[in-house]
């Protein structure tokens, strides 16, 4: 049975928040972060939301034991640039990684050379996936596990700080191998340390480990709603969403027609196994050697993923499922079990948590927030919640328009740029499922005409109405990581 300091144990009883107060004396220094690929925020099998048949049983165990942030967003649903902004603390236009292709800015610095300077020993071990398919060693890290680009589910080609090799197995086991036997280094020289695990897994196109491959073949599939092509799910949308249906990123036309939905939606769910049994084994393997007590786990999704929402598959558009995200967050002692978190959490908002925990300065200008005060219990969430969303056109993917978007409590406001079409008002609290415009709606005419006011004036002062211009390189890029 795992103890408590007197201390802890008087802070559980009296206290009225869900969580410990604000850094008791088990406070970990360790920090652990897991980051999957195109995991949805309910594909968990211990939310409300979840398909009855999904098995997680090692997130539904962060979660009963730690902490489930349910109100965690990130700020353009796309792998790049949300990747940027959890190492930067910054948005998009900020940072500048506004696409899958976009190089590294000259100059650009990444939070974990600020937990060094502290004297932190740092890895990476997993996707990075930006600067185009550039995979060598990044300032910042002791240890670097990567690989080019998207890379692939089996006998993936590494980057073992900075030395190419071919490893056989499956990705989502060797990554969690590479980051344990890292640990396990750690464990025996006792140095405060910083490990991020990237996942691949669980982006298209998704393979599922062979021992979990056809786990899910028999089960029925849980449509939503607003898949179907009726005139009463495209009332009022946006003429690009009901032609986006026949395109790639269309359940009627899914990868150019190679993709059966059902199929799709069936190997999506096999792929998390793996990464469920990942989080498992680095919770077993602190526990096993001491190390839990003092390290912070936090599990995030880079971005959401639509699996049928309004005839839409994949993520980049401002919708629930693209742009919230799982996160929970594990450290024994620390966070009291079963909490959960309300309080809005952002993917700019991981950078300065991480640094308040472990006391380290940066010079990076963050746009975000720390916010350990939601997992320690000392503050309550604000009243403004209200968050930019940011999503740049792709040359690679032109299906989704360049999007911006205001999301509050209540209210999201979605504007397009550069196409003559809708723009979107969804009042989240009566319709949570964003079937219905209220744009034109009299009656939210001064809703709308205020959120547009203050997203304009946001993106004016944030020297986010630059709109980039790209040239097309990701085919160059493509045939780079092919040759």
């Amino acid at each position: 049975m795992r103890r408590y300091s007197l201390l802890t144990v008087l802070l559980m009883l009296i206290g009225s928040g869900t969580v410990l107060a604000r850094q008791p004396a088990s406070a970990p220094r360790n920090v652990v972060f897991i980051l999957s690929d195109d995991h949805r925020y309910d594909f968990m099998g211990f939310h409300e939301h979840a398909p009855d048949f999904l098995e997680t049983p090692n997130m539904d165990r962060m979660a009963a034991e730690g902490a489930h942030l349910k109100n965690a967003f990130v700020t353009t649903s796309l792998c790049s640039p949300s990747r940027a902004s959890i190492l930067t603390g910054q948005y998009a236009h900020r940072h500048g990684i506004v696409d899958n292709s976009s190089p590294i800015p000259p100059g650009t610095r990444f939070f974990p050379a600020d937990l060094q300077a502290a004297g932190y020993r740092t890895a990476f071990v997993g996707k990075w996936h930006m600067g185009e398919v550039d995979d060598s060693p990044q300032p910042g890290f002791d240890r670097w596990v990567s690989f080019r680009g998207q890379g692939v589910y089996v006998n993936p080609t590494l980057n073992i700080d900075g030395e190419r090799v071919r490893r056989e197995g499956y990705i989502t086991d060797l990554l969690t191998d590479y980051a344990l036997d890292w640990l396990g280094e750690r464990a025996s020289d006792g140095a405060p340390f910083f490990l991020y695990l990237s996942h691949k897994a669980v982006h298209a196109e998704f393979e599922p480990a062979d021992r979990h491959a056809g786990r899910y073949a028999d089960v029925a599939i849980p449509y939503p709603p607003t898949m179907a092509n009726t005139e009463s799910n495209y009332r009022n949308k946006p003429r690009w969403v009901r032609e986006q249906r026949y395109s790639w990123h269309g359940v009627d036309y899914a990868y150019h027609g190679q993709m059966d939905f059902d199929d799709f939606y069936r190997r999506y769910a096999e792929s998390l196994l793996a990464v469920d049994e990942s989080i498992g084994r680095v919770m077993d393997f602190l526990e096993a050697h001491g190390l839990a007590e003092n390290t912070l786990v936090v599990y995030m999704g880079d971005n959401g993923f639509l699996l049928g929402e309004h005839g839409l598959i994949d993520k980049r558009n401002a919708y629930e499922e693209s742009i919230r995200v799982p996160m929970l967050a594990w450290a024994p002692g620390f966070i009291r079990p079963g909490t959960v978190v309300d309080g809005l959490v952002r993917n700019i908002d991981v950078a300065p948590t991480i640094l308040e925990l472990t006391g380290a300065t940066s010079s990076i200008p963050m746009d975000g927030q720390s916010f350990l005060d939601l997992l320690t219990g000392a503050s309550a969430p604000g009243d403004d919640r209200e968050f930019l969303y940011e999503y740049y056109w792709e040359h690679a993917f032109p299906h989704t328009p360049t999007t911006f978007a205001l999301r509050g409590d209540r209210f999201k406001y979605i504007y397009y740029h550069g196409i003559w079409d809708l723009a979107e008002l969804y009042d989240l609290q009566a319709d949570p499922e964003e079937r219905h415009n209220l744009i034109d709606v009299p009656a939210f005419r001064e809703v709308a005409e205020q959120m547009r006011e203050r997203l304009f004036d946001r993106l004016e002062a944030a020297g986010a109405m630059y709109v980039p211009m790209r040239r097309g390189s990701w085919q160059a890029a493509e045939r780079k990581l092919h040759d």
